[in-house]
């Protein structure tokens, strides 16, 4: 289908049209999203700067917190600079540019995750042979895999969306622009469009849930990666909310998105720094060597 279009930008109606709400939402979200940076640019730092990046599992750490900041960085500044102004508008091609982005970011977070799962997994149940089953040249290719995993999922919903005809009206009942409310304002039967999307999400997501179910399914290994899991169901659950269900939007798919591109980036460097003493202890090392020397002579 080739597509045609009058219209140049669309109208995004945000989370509220209540004025003292959305200030709430502004200075809620800019705490968020500063935090976010910080503590993902903080782990990021730590781990390149320490012995922990030869450990696979903080190499992979490394790239969940990159992927993390470019991500939420996709919608969170445009979310809360809406926030200040009455009028919501993006254009049609930063549009179609956000599609692409948010499921390609999207696709290599969940297949970097899914990564370390099977880290997890080798180091559990194969910890004799760990270290050569996880070395670095298998770690590299894991995550190049994981990026073009995240092309491959991004492209057909890019081509998808870019292909829909618009002739009005241009209002989007979202934040930010995604598939579904696309789908629901093109001038076009779009339930046939619909179901390739819906087979396509649904596969990546249900495959990347077997695979992690079975990495974690052991109970000894579900005793021993807790914030992995934590934040595999932070993503997981909510996304599995909006895309393993019929092509329909609901009041309640802004709330559930905002789990997944704000709240789980900034829980997961949360998680995985709080609850690891080997991350805080090189966290101290790198950021207060001084302190960590007079600890260490102590």
């Amino acid at each position: 289908m080739t597509s045609q279009r009058n219209i140049s930008e669309f109208i995004l109606l945000g989370l509220s049209y209540d004025q003292s709400i959305q200030i709430f939402c502004f200075v809620i979200f800019l705490l968020c999203y500063v935090a976010l940076l910080a503590g993902n640019l903080l782990t990021l730092i730590s781990i390149r700067c320490s012995p922990l990046f030869h450990q696979s599992m903080y190499y992979f750490l490394i790239h969940i917190s990159l992927i993390d900041i470019c991500y939420t960085s996709t919608v969170t500044p445009k979310l809360i600079g809406d926030l200040l102004v009455e009028r919501k508008t993006i254009s049609y091609d930063n549009c179609m540019l956000q599609v692409f982005t948010m499921h390609f970011f999207g696709g290599i977070e969940i297949f970097i995750l899914t990564a370390m799962a099977f880290d997890r997994y080798a180091a559990i149940c194969k910890p004799l042979h760990y270290v050569v089953i996880m070395n670095r040249t298998r770690c590299n290719l894991l995550v190049l895999a994981a990026w073009a995993g995240g092309a491959i999922h991004a492209f057909p919903l890019f081509s998808t969306a870019i292909g829909l005809p618009f002739c009005g009206p241009n209002e989007i009942d979202h934040y930010f622009c995604d598939i579904f409310p696309l789908l629901k304002v093109a001038c076009t039967d779009t339930y046939i469009t619909g179901v390739p999307v819906i087979a396509l999400s649904g596969m990546v997501i249900l495959v990347t849930f077997i695979v992690l179910s079975v990495s974690y399914g052991r109970r000894k290994a579900l005793s021993t990666c807790w914030s992995h899991i934590t934040v595999a169901i932070y993503i997981f659950g909510p996304v599995a909310f909006i895309y393993l269900r019929p092509p329909i939007t609901l009041p309640e798919d802004k709330i559930f998105a905002l789990f997944y591109t704000i709240i789980a980036p900034l829980f997961s460097s949360l998680i995985y720094t709080q609850r690891n003493s080997e991350m805080k202890k090189a966290m101290r090392k790198v950021w207060c060597p001084s302190v960590f020397s007079k600890e260490a002579c102590n």
